[in-house]
Parts: structure tokens; C-alpha cells; sequence
């Protein structure tokens, strides 16, 4: 993409817009890299409020925006517009700002968009990042909210007990492997579910997993359950659905909790499977919750401390999968929908 240099005072903005609403799992070209112009280094004059002009660092991928790829509007989030910039989460540098809040500098996180600067006019819902020799992209994953999301719904909606079995699918990602973490820490026996040989030995060998498995190579999901868990699963945090789900409903235990973090594997369904095992929550009693980690907020102080605490101290280890360039972002986000990235997936803009 070749263009004349930007102006004195301006900068090229490259931007990832959505080319148009999609209804199955996305595809590269569902994105275009397209040249946003040249844009003034400084907070507009007149804007309507206090606002924030940022360079981005860093970008996430995370299977929940392909829920906004669809024109539905029932969601807790509304869908991207088609011709606009993709939006998600980010680590960015203030270049200029109208906020009393933010001084250039200043390094922050929160919503942003796939472009290479974004002028944030809800400054409010930024999080300034205090910098204590943890890499930046690592407040998009593991003191982001990946990180949060499985903190809240461990904690808030499994009450784990000591010593109980707990499950993990897509294990290896941006949320199960800090789960898989925060059992150990709490004392439960852990097992998680991968889609590569590699993640089920990462799972193992990084994470400190009890044991892993690797779902594309069992033909019986159900039967594989039982092997791991001869005395039934205590509490499974879901993030695949489907026939994962249903195998896990028959192998739950008494009083046995569910807490549903998202369905990765019905993500480019137009017509979803269904779920044949639902029965089991009557005579097992189990409790199945979905849940947004946006409602604990409350919590997210609680959970920075805790988390950073635990990564220093070598009881929590983290893997993130990088890519390099904005122009990349749309390959690196498509991967998530067939397991390519190996941990949570992050995008390099720029390092200044």
C-alpha cells in the first residue's frame, strides 16, 4: 500500500475495516486493510467532549468479535458497522489528550480499533497501565480481560472447593490455560482438552495440568470423560459447546457446577447443534451459568493484584501467540476459528 508521506504534524493511518456482515466462520477477506489518510497528531479542536488521541501497541483477537461480524443486534455488544474500523481490545500510547486524566505518554489499555491510531472519545473507560517489568501485550491476555474472565468465572461462578476435579476445554487458549492455573492453585485435580498434540503437552508441562487430552484423537468424547475422571467432574468451565458439552453432561457429578464462558465450536454455524444431554441437570443438580466478565468489574482491582502477585512469584505461567503488522490481523484473528494460535493471540502494531 504506497502512499505520499503524511503532512508535518500528521502521521498514515492504515485501518482493518469489515467489508460486510457475515452469517458462517470468518474468512481473511472478510477484512480489508484499506488507507485511512494522513491524521493530525492532536486532539481535534471542538470535539464534543474530552478525548484521547492514542498510537496503538498492541491488539487482541478474541473469539467474541465474531459475534459482532453478524447484523444482529440482541447481543450484550452491538455488531461492527461494514466499512468501518474493526474495534477490540488494545494497548496504545496517549500521543495527545483533552482528558485530565491522560498526559502524552501515558501507556493505557481498553477499547480501540484494528488502525494504527485511534482517537478514543470515551477516555473514561481506559485503564492507564502502571508499568512493573511485565510485557505490555500481557494486560491484553493475562491481566487483561482473558485473565479476568477466567478469575471471575472460576471464583465467582464455580465456587471451587479443595480437592475437587475440574475441567477445562480449549484449555490451551487465552482463558483455559489461566483456569487450568487457578484450580492448581486452589487445590483441585485438573484436566484439560486441546486440539494438538503440542497444546496437550503445553497444558501438561507448562501449565501444570493433572493430565490433557487431545479431543481430535478420541472417537468417544463420553468414554474419554470417564477415563479422566472415573469419579465425575466437579465443575467444567465451557468454552467449546456442541458435543463436548453434551459428553461432559453425562460425566458430571452431584451438585456439580458449569460455567459457561463462550462455545468457540459454534461460532460459524448459521444452524448450531444442539444439546442432547440437558436432562442431566435434573438429577445431578447442576447448576449451568453463562456469564460476562464486564458484570464483576467491581472485582477487576482485586484480580490485578492477585494475578500479578502469582505471575512473579512463578506460580501462574503464560503463553501468548504474537503476530507482527497490522496487515496481519486478519489472518491472526480467522486462526483462532481452527486452533492455529497456540495461547492468546496478540498483534503487534508498533513497539514506540
Amino acid at each position: 500500500m504506497e502512499q505520499a508521506s503524511p503532512p508535518a504534524g500528521s502521521a498514515r493511518n492504515r485501518k482493518v475495516v469489515l467489508r460486510e456482515y457475515i452469517s458462517r466462520a470468518p474468512r481473511e477477506d472478510d477484512m480489508a486493510l484499506v488507507d485511512g489518510g494522513a491524521v493530525p497528531l492532536r486532539v481535534p479542536e471542538g470535539a464534543a467532549g474530552p478525548a484521547v488521541l492514542v498510537k496503538n501497541l498492541y491488539l487482541s483477537c478474541d473469539p467474541y468479535m465474531r459475534g459482532r461480524m453478524r447484523d444482529f443486534h440482541g447481543s450484550y455488544i452491538p455488531p461492527f458497522k461494514p466499512g468501518s474500523v474493526i474495534e477490540g481490545l488494545g494497548v496504545a500510547r496517549v500521543v495527545d489528550s483533552t482528558h485530565p486524566g491522560f498526559v502524552a505518554g501515558d501507556i493505557v489499555s481498553g477499547m480501540t480499533g484494528w488502525e494504527e491510531y485511534s482517537l478514543i472519545d470515551k477516555p473514561e473507560q481506559l485503564n492507564k497501565i502502571q508499568q512493573s517489568g511485565i510485557p505490555l501485550s500481557y494486560y491484553l491476555g493475562l491481566l487483561g480481560m482473558p485473565g479476568f474472565t477466567a478469575y471471575v468465572g472460576f471464583y465467582e461462578i464455580c465456587s471451587p472447593k479443595e480437592g475437587e476435579f475440574v475441567f477445562v476445554s480449549a484449555a490451551s487458549g487465552a482463558v483455559g490455560q489461566i483456569v487450568g492455573q487457578l484450580a492448581k492453585l486452589h487445590g483441585c485435580y485438573v484436566v484439560g482438552s486441546a486440539g494438538t498434540n503440542e497444546k496437550v503437552k503445553l497444558l501438561k508441562d507448562k501449565f501444570g495440568f493433572d493430565a490433557a487430552f487431545n479431543y481430535k484423537e478420541e472417537p468417544d468424547l463420553t468414554a474419554a470423560l470417564k477415563r479422566y475422571f472415573p469419579e465425575g467432574i466437579d465443575i467444567y468451565f465451557e468454552n467449546v459447546g456442541g458435543p463436548m458439552l453434551d459428553a461432559v453432561l453425562l460425566n458430571m457429578r452431584m451438585h456439580g457446577r458449569i460455567a459457561v464462558c463462550g462455545m468457540v465450536s459454534q461460532h460459524g454455524m448459521t444452524d448450531p447443534a444442539g444439546i442432547h444431554n440437558l436432562f442431566c441437570l435434573v438429577p445431578k443438580r447442576i447448576s449451568m451459568k453463562g456469564f460476562i466478565q464486564s458484570d464483576y468489574i467491581n472485582l477487576f482491582p482485586q484480580f490485578l493484584d492477585y494475578m500479578t502477585k502469582h505471575y512473579k512469584d512463578g506460580k501462574i505461567a503464560y503463553v501468548e501467540d504474537m503476530s507482527i503488522g497490522l496487515e496481519n490481523t486478519p489472518a491472526a484473528f480467522v486462526g483462532l476459528f481452527s486452533g492455529k494460535n497456540v495461547g492468546k493471540q496478540v498483534v503487534c502494531v508498533s513497539q514506540e
